[in-house]
């Protein structure tokens, strides 16, 4: 069986253009081997990508040795759930697809957080919520 979202449903991809995903498979699948816990998937903005690189975490300088491109804002990325947590926390948060962003963010991010900042969420959350 495969890795599920944050609403208990099968993990859609994440973002193709560029491939995301620790694996780089475009999904935001995690493993033992994903220390960073790579399993939100994040439309990044401008303030989430500044924000970031003010934290040491830079995702707009591309890396071509280690296949990363560097991220423009609307990029679709999975991002380390700990560091979407810092920026949400400093009020940068992206917003997140939660039908991308996998159930295993929810050990770093509360679930509220994550709704509260949802780009696919319908508009009456309350159906999701626990």
């Amino acid at each position: 069986m495969g890795d599920r979202n944050i609403l208990g449903g099968p993990l859609d991809p994440c973002g193709l253009d560029p491939v995301t995903g620790f694996f780089r498979d475009g999904c935001c699948s995690t493993g033992p081997e994903d220390l960073g816990s790579h399993t939100v998937c994040a439309v990044v903005t401008t303030e989430f990508l500044e924000h970031q690189r003010e934290i040491g975490n830079d995702l707009m300088t591309p890396y071509p040795e280690y296949g990363f491109p560097g991220l423009r804002a609307g990029d679709r990325w999975c991002v380390c759930a700990g560091r979407w947590l810092q920026s949400y926390q400093a009020g940068k948060a992206s917003p997140v697809v939660l039908k991308s962003t996998n159930e295993a963010a929810l050990t770093i991010v509360p679930k509220e957080a994550l709704l509260e900042c949802a780009a696919d969420a319908p508009d009456d959350i309350s159906a999701l919520m626990p």
